[in-house]
């Protein structure tokens, strides 16, 4: 049985272990080294799940085989249904949920701290983004992890003539690369409310994948009916 001076001196020793945040400018210093060293993957390959509702209600799985800005995009179902047939994408564009495209940067916005939170064995860094100059596309906020300074969530809100909405994306490490695991986008179309929500997961980074991958697909034999 320990002791009363035994219980104190347990929770001296915990209370010494336990982590405590950094200054918020070296957290931003850290970042700003962390986005500069990226290594974007040169081949990814991975799944996504996609809900949309509003104007239009779509419920759709994805594989996705991307090189630089060449994709492939594999439709595997629809409404739930697997495809007995496979719908193939051929197509070029960037990535827009890449973490290097979406993270705000200092010469674009000035980051205003506000709360670090624990996560686990570490800190999350929260910062307000405020623009330099006005855009239909801002981050509002970003959150940085406390292991790989590099942002955990970025919050944003869009507007473009009839669209206007906000969202955010999750991040996370998958292998050797930092990753979005979740996208959440409300807004109003034309006045009527929509949201969307995209779930990405089963990453792989193949160190090349064939010519074949991005090559169109080959259309269906035609049914050729002889004359009468």
């Amino acid at each position: 049985m320990r002791t009363p001076f035994a219980w104190v001196a347990a929770l001296l020793l915990l209370g010494a272990a336990a982590p405590s945040p950094i200054d918020s400018q070296v957290v931003l210093a850290r970042y700003a080294t962390a986005l500069a060293n990226l290594a974007p993957a040169k081949n990814v390959v991975f799944t996504y799940g996609v809900s949309q509702a509003g104007p239009h209600n779509i419920e759709q799985t994805h594989r996705i085989y991307r090189s630089g800005e060449r994709v492939r995009d594999e439709t595997l179902s629809i409404d739930g249904q697997g495809l007995k047939r496979k719908v193939t994408r051929i197509a070029r564009y960037a990535d827009r949920y890449a973490i290097e495209r979406l993270a705000p940067r200092e010469s674009e916005y000035t980051f205003l701290f506000l709360r670090a939170t624990r996560d686990g064995a570490r800190f999350r860094y929260t910062y307000e983004a405020i623009p330099a100059m006005k855009s239909a596309f801002v981050v509002r906020t970003v959150t940085i992890d406390g292991a790989s300074y590099l942002p955990a969530k970025i919050t944003f809100r869009t507007s473009n003539g009839s669209i206007d909405g906000a969202g955010e994306v999750d991040y996370a490490r998958v292998g050797a690369h930092w990753v979005p695991t979740l996208a959440q986008v409300t807004a109003t179309m034309n006045a009527k409310p929509a949201r969307e929500r995209i779930a990405f997961s089963a990453y792989a980074f193949p160190a090349r994948l064939p010519p074949s991958t991005f090559a169109p697909p080959r259309p269906l034999p035609s049914l050729v009916h002889p004359k009468p």
